[in-house]
């Protein structure tokens, strides 16, 4: 693949790239209506290109001389979750790439029908399924072609296939293709990339929030009882790892920067565990013994492979409020570029407690809540007015009480009401959304998604977000460009799932999961 001003180019010729253009230039291109040529329009989503698509299009470009294309931008299709599957600028260029398409434009209103009248195309051609008795939205359109003397035609009807037919039953892998269309919007070379994680250790974060001890309990399954069933296992093995806000630390430690930890633990030897365990990874620990609580225990009993039972030893109520005003001045005092709030609900975070801990943080220093509340109820909009939030998708329907909605919009309506700046929404194995304010006078987005950059031997989901969490925030800082802090921590999530329990992302590792992607992307 070449590049272009150092970004990659995705293959596609400088003749087909110049078929994109915006609504004031086509109206030039094409000229007033009525013309000597025909002009026809089609319009719609396009998310995958497919043979009902090529002989809808080809049935329209007979009728005419030139054919123009419309697509739904991003932002408005909300036909179904986590669509579109493909961005906006890689449609725009899959369908400039067709030899019978003479331009494309990315429509930025919610329906065609100002492109429509502003175009005056001379015919207006929509997909046999919309004949017949005419939808609502279909008879607005017709209506506004109409209005001044234009047709519209309905393409024949004898091949119909669905995108989101192919998408939701055997949806293709375009993970690279989507991040390399992002990095060319966004401006973002993969020298930009490598350098994002460079020079970390400039930065200092404190993080705030429930230390976890995970352990895994592997075992084999010997039996059980004739009476109830209940399998008998014999225990192989037993470890240990440093998990909720201590693996953040510890990803953001292997990261080479300074970091601090403002938590509590219990008098025990789990407690114990966890400080030697973080000081070893160059964690400075401003840790509270409180004697009255244990320190909150997860054991994952793994039988033959399967996770069979979870037994987690925890105490959920509120933190005292001595011990809430020995970790406020620890923040108030605290000299760091970033605060993280990473929350689990185990009794230091809660309604009362985070307005206290969002007041306590210095001047000026930029803020960062995660909510990860698998097994408890909390609430994401608790700490509205954070510099960064990074839900996933259940907190975020959690948070806004909607089961039902698709995901997009509810991800707009969430960043509106949190206040912040980012938001990046975790939605597993599908990637990641990242809404941000838009920029007008640069047409900058308001969200892009990145799809899970993860390898295919992934080992253990569990405890991706952190790492995510730890390397967005921290490239986030350091650069100020959400797409590369998305794209950052989108790969330390992958890397992360290839270990079994809690292991440290370092900056190598990142370096060489990006020189696979660049290698890759030099065969598209």
């Amino acid at each position: 693949m070449a590049a272009t001003d150092g970004r990659r180019d995705l293959g596609f010729s400088e003749a087909v790239m110049a078929k994109i253009v915006d609504p004031q230039a086509l109206r030039e291109a094409v000229g007033a209506f009525p013309r000597g040529n025909r002009v026809v329009m089609c319009h719609g989503t396009f998310d995958l290109v497919h043979p009902g698509h090529l002989r809808h299009l080809a049935f329209a470009k007979s009728k005419g001389s030139t054919l123009v294309v419309s697509i739904t931008t991003d932002e408005h299709v909300t036909k179904a979750d986590m669509r579109p599957y493909v961005p906006e600028e890689l449609r725009a260029l899959n369908l400039a790439a067709l030899e019978l398409v003479d331009y494309v434009v990315i429509d930025k209103d919610p329906d065609p029908i100002s492109l429509i009248r502003d175009l005056q195309p001379d015919i207006f051609v929509k997909g046999y399924e919309y004949g017949g008795t005419l939808p609502p939205k279909t008879a607005t359109e017709k209506e506004a072609v109409e209005s001044f003397g234009g047709r519209m035609l309905f393409s024949p009807g004898d091949f119909v296939l669905s995108s989101s037919n192919v998408i939701e039953n055997d949806p293709p892998r375009i993970g690279l293709e989507k991040l390399l269309t992002l990095m060319q919007v966004e401006g973002i070379t993969f020298a930009d990339l490598y350098a994002s994680v460079e020079g970390l250790d400039r930065l200092a974060v404190t993080i705030v929030g429930d230390i976890i001890v995970d352990s895994i309990t592997t075992a084999s399954i010997i039996g059980g009882y004739r009476k109830t069933p209940t399998p008998s296992v014999r225990v192989d093995g037993h470890q240990r790892f440093v998990g909720g806000a201590g693996i953040v630390a510890k990803h953001v430690a292997a990261a080479g920067a300074r970091v601090e930890l403002i938590a509590t633990i219990g008098d025990d030897d789990l407690g114990r565990f966890a400080t030697d365990d973080l000081a070893a990874a160059g964690v400075e620990c401003r840790i509270q013994v409180v004697p009255d609580r244990p320190t909150t225990h997860k054991n994952a009993v793994v039988a033959d492979g399967y996770r069979m039972l979870r037994i987690d030893t925890v105490e959920n109520k509120t933190i005292d409020d001595d011990v809430l005003q020995e970790m406020m001045g620890a923040l108030a005092s605290s000299a760091s570029d970033a605060v993280v709030f990473s929350d689990f609900r185990h009794g230091i975070f809660n309604r009362a407690t985070i307005p206290a801990f969002l007041s306590a943080v210095p001047h000026g220093v930029f803020t960062v809540a995660d909510s990860q509340v698998a097994s408890r109820w909390g609430n994401i909009l608790d700490f509205a007015g954070c510099d960064m939030i990074t839900p996933n998708e259940e907190e975020v329907r959690f948070a806004l009480g909607d089961q039902d909605s698709v995901i997009r919009p509810l991800g707009s309506a969430l960043y509106d009401l949190a206040k912040c700046k980012i938001l990046m929404l975790k939605v597993g194995a599908r990637g990641m959304l990242t809404f941000r304010a838009p920029l007008l006078e640069v047409d900058r987005r308001s969200f892009f998604t990145v799809d899970a950059l993860a390898r295919d031997n992934i080992t253990d989901p569990v405890g991706s977000g952190d790492a995510l969490l730890a390397y967005a925030t921290l490239t986030q800082v350091a650069t100020g460009n959400e797409a590369i802090a998305s794209i950052i921590g989108s790969i330390a999530a992958g890397l992360e799932c290839e270990f079994e329990g809690n292991v440290p992302v370092t900056p190598d590792l990142v370096a060489t999961r990006l020189r696979e992607l660049e290698t890759a992307s030099d065969f598209k």
